[in-house]
């Protein structure tokens, strides 16, 4: 039961007040004990008296009658013509109600925005079981700048860099041990993005991780033959996400989201150049010091090596 918070009696402070007058308080005495007025104190006894499971609960506000109210026959054609994917509006003029009317029934039917017709897509995790047997990649486009910004100065009225152009954020994470190769590039290209995909394989396989196979978007640089030809000379087979579902990389996604919110906005910097610099400090606490939730608190680096058998 919701009881409202400026309320004096709860249902127990009523039983025990009412209690007091059938031992022998008066109605006076026990309200001014209770910290309520005579009115309502008699009002709780009489409805002591009454009898009843609930007889010291607080009723319902809503009317006993409603000559007005909508019969379940509207309700049940409302309901039927938004499964049909029929807006608000549209059902009023439909039904000849007022749009009020079919907004609150939508509502209370948990119908109010279309999307709810449609059936929560379950969640499935995975995670593969050795290092190199898929690794993410991803690129998250950053603005350049030049002068600081309003995350350093607090207002967005002073000067902006125009035309400073843009970082592009490439990613590389392994699937089974988070372990984390970035690089900031001065394009999204097939050029840039294939050769960040033969760094990355080298840079993994200096770690003792042989990649098998590669997880990306359907970018166009993705999609190219010379992005094909680096993964058929590494022996590595590509694996494409569906259209539309960015959380099949959620992985990249993830690892983009925390590189964004502890390295690129987690301190202001004076200049993008300063930004860019930090990455690859930031990138190696991420895989040497920082404890990942995803892997019961290992670092990605304790991970790769649990999983390949190192003692260190």
């Amino acid at each position: 039961m919701n009881v409202h918070e400026n309320a004096r009696l709860t249902p127990v402070g009523r039983a025990l007040m009412v209690d007091r007058i059938e031992q022998g308080w008066s109605v006076a005495r026990a309200a001014e004990a209770f910290g309520v007025s005579r009115r309502t104190a008699g009002k709780w006894l009489q409805r002591h008296r009454r009898g009843g499971e609930r007889r010291l609960h607080d009723r319902s506000s809503a009317p006993r009658r409603c000559p007005r109210k909508t019969p379940a026959w509207t309700i049940d054609k409302i309901q039927a013509l938004r499964r049909q994917h029929m807006t608000g509006p549209a059902i009023a003029q439909t039904l000849g109600l007022a749009r009020s009317t079919v907004g609150l029934i939508l509502r209370r039917l948990g119908l109010g925005k279309l999307s709810a017709l449609d059936p929560k897509i379950p969640i499935v995790r995975y995670e593969r079981s050795a290092p190199g047997e898929m690794i993410h990649l991803d690129i998250k486009k950053l603005g350049k700048f030049n002068v600081e910004g309003h995350r350093i100065n607090g207002d967005r009225r002073l000067g902006r860099s125009r035309r400073a152009g843009w970082d592009f954020l490439h990613v590389c994470v392994d699937d089974a041990s988070r372990l984390a190769y970035t690089e900031i590039l001065p394009s999204e290209g097939q050029a840039d993005t294939t050769a960040f995909l033969e760094r990355a394989i080298a840079w993994l396989a200096r770690h003792g991780v042989a990649v098998q196979r590669v997880m990306t978007d359907n970018g166009s640089a993705y999609r190219s033959k010379l992005f094909a030809s680096a993964l058929q000379a590494a022996g590595a087979r590509h694996v494409r996400t569906r259209p539309y579902t960015p959380r099949t990389n959620g992985k990249a996604e993830r690892f983009i989201q925390t590189s964004l919110r502890e390295w690129a906005y987690g301190r202001p910097y004076a200049c993008s150049d300063d930004r860019a610099k930090a990455i690859k400090p930031w990138t190696d606490a991420y895989n040497l010091v920082r404890p990942h939730s995803g892997i019961k608190g290992l670092t990605p680096w304790q991970r790769v090596n649990n999983l390949l058998g190192n003692d260190s």
